[in-house]
């Protein structure tokens, strides 16, 4: 289990009771803070998990692109904000690519 998966679920329910304070409370403000802790938690958790299932991936590459890729995924693990900017700005490009033809 990854870092991020531990970080998604202790957001979570973070969120979760906050959430539950906050509708007992009547307070509006805690309850929406409530409910973005635990959206965060559940992307925290996603991340972890494709970060996961890509480390039996790097298992199955080739020896010679295995460094490589296990560098790929120490980058991905450190700067997860920065990974998913990058692999957004790349969909924007490959779609924009697509559409032109």
């Amino acid at each position: 289990m990854t870092d991020q998966r531990i970080q998604g679920a202790a957001t979570k329910f973070e969120g979760d009771v906050q959430n539950g304070l906050g509708q007992m409370t009547g307070d509006s403000k805690l309850q929406a803070d409530g409910r973005l802790n635990q959206v965060k938690g559940k992307a925290l958790d996603a991340y972890g998990r494709v970060i996961d299932g890509l480390d039996g991936l790097v298992e199955k590459a080739p020896a010679q692109y295995q460094d490589k890729a296990r560098q790929g995924l120490d980058f991905a693990r450190r700067k997860p904000l920065m990974t998913t900017g990058i692999v957004a700005g790349l969909a924007v490009l490959l779609g924009g690519l697509g559409r032109r033809r």
